[in-house]
């Protein structure tokens, strides 16, 4: 017996030595059709060791017998066993189980199965997303992702975006946090739609509080696409389009325009009921045009676009190199609203031994603006189109003496050279030509941008579970603004500057050059591991210092007496009114952080993190930050009580609560500021060394839901977010501390609910193939406290008050009740106090019950924050044909519409819409529209009248493409396609555009429609 057993012992001792021998290491890539696959799991048949794929699909084993069998498996993919035969190199490509894609998703600082995710990420359909041609890639997010409203702030070729993610959360600085390839910035617009790879949405605070004191608005994780192993592959892309402004509001032409004057004369104060009007006598004037000025100032914008990469690699290189050039002429006539960008980029990675890697992701992009006035702001391009009356010709006869080739503009109406009224004619409002307005324009924007980061990965242990990775990012911008007024306009006069002409009197030049470097040195261990097949583990620590400095210099001239090109610079302008100017700010950031993430069977999931951030902004008695989170996650539809339900595919809930922050303050907010003068220190402003952070709590409750073998899924979550702390600016007693300035102390607080829902569809089981995705969100917004010295937030220009139990930024004035139509109606409402109202007036609500308006009536009419935004796609595909539309909108948002008050209730001459021909004319005519004069009919008053519904639905893109067969193009891979974006509008509101962010619309440059052809092409 004892033999026996020696010589089993002897045998099998035999086999495993023989086995060891004959062991050898095997590696491959893990794709699918999309390109490679990370963390998907393969394990040796029959054994307990198992590793996972890098991101880049990469795996080995040191030691595998040569028959061994390798079993590669990954949610949403058929499991696959695969016998190594004795090859050391074994690809595999994994074939599709379900309909679920981009099952690895990138969050904070590593990457997460979704499966085991369990705080609110969401993912962007990047297909999807591409189909929409756009300047800046945050606007192609629009309408994409329950809960994220994105806007352009105006229509302008390079004019920026508004992104917020679960609402408005402070009263300061709103901006979402990008981490693109690892480097954080506030700003995408530099980056090329044809780079990014993934996009993903980390909207609670258990996903984003791994960023900590930058978090509070929620994180957008992007990354960029790397090479491929094989042999060089060429990508192409061109397309160009045509741009049209749409939807604009209809002005009186000349007849309507002195009518409708004339009767105003006549229901002024002071003019005689009999008389004839000036305007009715100019109707013989000979000189008169009937200009239509949008006619005159829009035109057909052009868009040109050409991306071109190359990407390849062998085993242990992989590298992508790619260009583009972005070109955008916008819809206002001339050469004054250009935008045009240029980009390279490299990504390269390499393998230097089995188990270190490093690589780089660098862009360098060149950017330069020519800029427009595009917000109603000075001089006004678009808004004096809309004022200036249609009687006034674009050009000056030839023959008219101030004629010059130089100034063909008409200039202010009518100049009769003599001392009245300074030698203009007062019947026509002293409006600009908005075409000369545009042509003197002269102010550039340059913008270079070198953005990416160098890195180094090692990775520990046999199965390379252990992952250190350390990287360096740089993120350096120069600027230089170039603002050239040159005078212009007919000469009106004046003593000190004569023969100037009335526009840029004196002629300057604003320039000024600044740059920014903000470098990020970051340091992670992550741990991936699954063990048993039952327990997983995501483990992360890590380290990060940011380091920023932002410094510019500035100089002003003025009187150029030469104004050509060549003589644009500071030296050439006066000495007598010069200035110049510059300084620098810098932070600091350092920051501890940890997360880990259990789960067990593939069913139960719960993760933490923490993170400890020290920033120079803050004051010396809080320096540091710690921000928390924990959520868990059950996959209820794997219980055995579930095995009946085989329909639900996945039903997931989650939960989470968590933490983050918001530095975004000013960066010596703490320091007391003094000056010194005539050897005198005087106290500017005290400072208050407990500024901190602002802290936003986030609780969020969803579930997952999939049928139909995932076919048809849907998520839910409900989120209660509140920021505490938010910065104000308080008022010390004055007769403690003098007149000063407003001291900073950390006060407010603002809360964000909201539920947020999305649908996905997708069938593959037909030639039809065909995809619908939907998603809806709402939001209520709630100012919950101020300060007891900071009773209110105003902001006199866009009329708008910030108080404890209203929205951010609420609209504040009076309610507009309708026309007066008779004295009695007057008499009896307005008892204390007339204030010469008269019948045709407009009417406002007494709230007070006084008999008298005044500012004791006024309220919070409007809310300028949505309280609904969604969004609905389809694509469709059928043999070589594919189709796709995306609808985007807002609901319960208004807008102060400034130029409907203007334009038809001013007391000036200004044009006017075609909404004034149904103007108030007697008893029961009109309880709208006030009547015309050019005394104050009440219009001077902000109300309600000019708060508009800003709620829209818009079709934001329709694209139709053909994919050429193999046969016909060879080995090339050729899409033609047809596009056309913002096709139509849905919307009451009454200005040119309800998508704008701007508090007050005072002429805003609107969104244009587009026409657009392109193709791509992969070699």
């Amino acid at each position: 017996m004892i033999k026996k057993y020696i010589y089993n012992l002897f045998m099998l001792f035999t086999l495993l030595f023989s086995s060891i021998i004959a062991a050898q290491s095997v590696k491959g890539i893990v794709t699918d059709n999309l390109g490679p696959v990370p963390q998907v799991n393969v394990t040796i048949k029959g054994t307990a060791i198992n590793t996972i794929t890098d991101f880049d699909g990469n795996y080995f084993f040191n030691k595998v017998n040569p028959d061994a069998v390798l079993i590669f498996s990954y949610i949403g993919y058929q499991t696959q066993e695969v016998s190594v035969s004795g090859r050391t190199n074994l690809p595999v490509t994994l074939k599709e189980d379900i309909n679920t894609l981009n099952e690895v998703v990138v969050v904070g600082y590593t990457s997460e199965k979704k499966s085991a995710i369990t705080g609110a990420v969401a993912t962007v359909n990047m297909d999807e997303m591409a189909k929409t041609k756009v300047a800046d890639v945050g606007q192609a997010l629009q309408g994409q992702v329950a809960g994220v409203f994105v806007s352009a702030n105006t229509g302008a070729p390079g004019d920026g975006l508004k992104i917020r993610i679960r609402g408005e959360g402070t009263l300061g600085n709103n901006d979402v946090l990008y981490v693109v390839d690892g480097v954080a910035t506030r700003d995408i617009s530099f980056l090329n739609q044809s780079d990014v790879k993934t996009m993903t949405v980390l909207k609670d605070a258990a996903a984003s509080a791994i960023y900590g004191s930058r978090a509070s608005a929620g994180v957008i994780v992007i990354t960029t696409k790397n090479g491929s192993k094989g042999k060089t592959s060429i990508n192409a892309e061109y397309y160009t389009g045509v741009n049209y402004a749409t939807n604009l509001p209809k002005l009186l032409n000349s007849d309507q325009y002195l009518a409708v004057k004339d009767q105003a004369w006549h229901n002024t104060a002071g003019n005689a009921s009999d008389a004839i009007s000036p305007y009715q006598k100019d109707r013989a004037r000979t000189d008169f045009a009937n200009t239509d000025w949008l006619n005159k100032l829009f035109t057909a914008g052009l868009t040109t676009n050409f991306q071109l990469s190359a990407n390849g690699g062998n085993e242990t290189t992989q590298y992508l190199i790619s260009g583009g050039y972005f070109a955008q002429n916008g819809i206002v006539i001339g050469d004054h609203d250009k935008f045009q960008r240029i980009n390279f980029r490299i990504n390269l990675n390499s393998d230097i031994t089995k188990n270190f890697k490093v690589g780089t992701n660098i862009q360098i992009t060149n950017t330069v603006q020519d800029k427009l006035s595009s917000s109603g702001d000075a001089p006004g391009i678009i808004r004096h189109a809309l004022l200036r009356p249609p009687v006034l010709s674009v050009y000056k006869d030839v023959n008219d003496p101030t004629y010059s080739q130089r100034d063909p503009y008409t200039d202010l109406p009518f100049y009769l050279n003599n001392n009245n009224n300074g030698g203009w004619d007062k019947n026509y409002e002293q409006t600009s030509n908005p075409i000369a307005l545009v042509n003197f324009t002269d102010d550039k924007r340059k913008t270079f941008r070198t953005f990416g980061n160098v890195y180094g990965e090692y990775k520990f242990l046999a199965d390379k579970s252990l992952k250190f990775r350390s990287s360096v990012g740089a993120d350096i911008v120069f600027d230089h603004n170039k603002d050239f007024g040159e005078n212009f306009g007919d000469d009106d006069g004046n003593e000190l500057y004569p023969g100037m002409g009335r526009k840029n009197r004196p002629s300057y030049l604003n320039e000024d050059m600044g740059q920014t470097m903000t470098f990020t040195f970051t340091n992670t261990l992550n741990y991936v591991k699954t063990i048993n097949e039952k327990h997983s583990i995501n483990a992360l620590l890590g380290t990060e210092s940011i380091s920023s400095k932002y410094a510019w210099i500035n100089g002003t001239r003025q009187n150029y007496d030469t104004t050509t090109d060549s003589f644009r610079y500071l030296d050439y302008g006066g000495t007598n009114k010069m200035s110049s100017g510059g300084s620098a700010v810098n932070w600091n950031l350092v920051s501890f952080f940890g997360s880990g993430t259990y789960g067990y069977d593939n069913k139960y999931f719960v993760s933490g993190t923490i993170r400890a951030d020290g920033s120079s902004r803050f004051g010396p008695n809080n320096k540091w930050g710690y921000f928390p989170s924990v959520s868990g996650g059950w996959i209820m539809s794997k219980e055995k009580f579930m095995e009946k339900a085989d329909w639900i595919s996945n039903l997931k809930l989650r939960a989470s609560w968590g933490q983050s922050g918001n530095q975004e303050i000013p960066n010596n907010a703490y320091q007391t500021v003094v000056s010194k003068v005539d050897g005198n220190v005087n106290t500017i402003r005290y400072g208050n060394p407990d500024i901190k952070w602002e802290t936003t709590t986030q609780t969020d409750i969803g579930l997952d839901f999939s049928i139909l073998k995932n076919k048809l899924s849907f998520t839910a979550d409900y989120f209660d977010k509140t920021t505490d702390g938010i910065l104000l600016k308080v008022s010390l007693p004055v007769v403690s501390v003098g007149v000063i300035d407003e001291t900073y102390i950390n006060a407010g607080a603002v809360s964000n609910k909201g539920f947020e829902f999305g649908m996905n569809f997708q069938n593959n089981d037909h030639a039809f193939k065909y995809g619908v995705n939907g998603n809806v969100a709402t939001l209520t917004n709630k100012v919950e406290k101020l300060h007891q010295y900071v009773t209110n937030v105003d902001d006199i220009i866009s009329s708008t008050r910030t108080t404890v139990g209203q929205p951010i930024n609420s609209y504040y004035g009076y309610q507009f009740d309708g026309i007066y139509q008779n004295k009695a109606e007057i008499s009896s409402q307005l008892y204390a106090n007339t204030n010469g109202a008269q019948p045709g007036d407009m009417k406002f609500k007494d709230l007070n019950g006084d008999g008298q308006i005044n500012a004791d009536d006024r309220t919070f009419i409007g809310n300028p924050i949505p309280k609904i935004t969604y969004g609905l796609s389809f694509n469709g595909e059928y043999e070589r044909f594919d189709i796709s539309f995306l609808f985007q909108g807002v609901q319960g948002v208004d807008r102060y519409n400034d130029l409907k008050k203007v334009l038809d209730h001013d007391s000036r001459p200004f044009n006017s819409t075609t909404a004034v021909l149904n103007s108030w004319n007697g008893e029961g005519t009109s309880n709208t529209t006030p009547r015309l004069t050019f005394n104050d009919n009440g219009g001077s008053k902000m109300s309600s009248a000019y708060i508009e519904d800003a709620s829209y639905l818009r079709l934001k893109n329709v694209e139709i493409g053909y994919t050429f067969q193999p046969e016909v193009m060879g080995e090339a891979n050729l899409r033609i396609y047809m596009s056309g974006q913002n096709l139509f509008t849905i919307t009451k509101y009454t200005g040119l555009d309800p998508e704008s962010t701007s508090l007050i619309d005072k002429g805003t440059y609107p969104q244009s429609m587009s026409f657009i052809l392109g193709l791509k092409l992969k070699l």
